[in-house]
């Protein structure tokens, strides 16, 4: 669960394909209460990976409208949402095995019974693992901006990535980003507007107000009192 976050690829001569990542894997060391809950609670809660499609319905035991969210760090925000709305299944990726266990510690304290958690490569997770038209929301929030410019390339949000997270979302679903970054959010709104396929729900054509929906991090909280701004795009898809 822990070690495996990516799968190894190989050329024709059996040497290692090296794939531009998003992310680099600081693993950190786990407290002791981490590392009992991944112990105890993976197995009720935890997602090996599999290349694969998974049974959503069968995963969480019922047929409700499904959020996946990407890199949901220590996993606060995520377990709000799940314990705010019961009526949805939630499912979280993250790559760091500190936050996976904070995040399973906070669910089985909450008693959530709608929110599982996986380990690995998002990007390989809705290729391999997340059907087409599944999803409800699919939500990104403050992924790491790269903002060096020879780093920009290894930004999560290019044009495939934003097709294929418009596969896995139903018509109507909703690709929901936040960023602190305003550089950033020019590269998410650029990208977001050439993909066909995607409405901006902004009535300017640019970034939401914050919606209820995504709670306020004290990160957050605390750039705001610096005088930090945050952005968020909201994109539907309609085709």
């Amino acid at each position: 669960m822990i070690n495996d976050v990516i799968t190894p690829e190989f050329d024709e001569n059996g040497r290692p394909l090296r794939r531009i990542r998003s992310f680099v894997r600081r693993q950190g060391r786990l407290t002791k209460g981490q590392q009992q809950a991944l112990d105890q609670y993976w197995p009720l809660m935890g997602v090996e990976f599999q290349p694969e499609p998974l049974d959503l319905v069968a995963l969480f035991g019922r047929n409700a409208p499904v959020v996946l969210e990407i890199g949901f760090g220590m996993g606060a925000s995520l377990v709000n949402m799940a314990q705010s709305n019961p009526q949805q299944n939630f499912l979280g990726i993250e790559v760091h095995a500190p936050g996976v266990g904070a995040c399973l510690g906070a669910a089985k304290e909450a008693g959530l019974e709608n929110l599982r958690v996986m380990c690995h490569d998002a990007v390989e997770v809705l290729e391999k693992m997340i059907p087409d038209n599944s999803l409800q929301m699919v939500q990104l929030f403050f992924p790491d901006p790269w903002h060096k410019a020879r780093h920009n390339k290894r930004r999560i949000v290019q044009v495939p990535f934003a097709e294929l997270v418009l596969r896995k979302l139903q018509p109507g679903g909703v690709f929901h980003m936040a960023t602190d970054w305003e550089a950033y959010a020019e590269h998410m709104l650029e990208v977001m507007n050439s993909v066909e396929g995607y409405h901006n729900q902004s009535e300017q054509g640019n970034y939401v107000p914050r919606p209820e929906t995504r709670p306020l991090t004290k990160f957050e909280q605390r750039g705001q009192r610096l005088g930090h701004g945050v952005w968020d795009l909201m994109f539907e898809r309609v085709k």
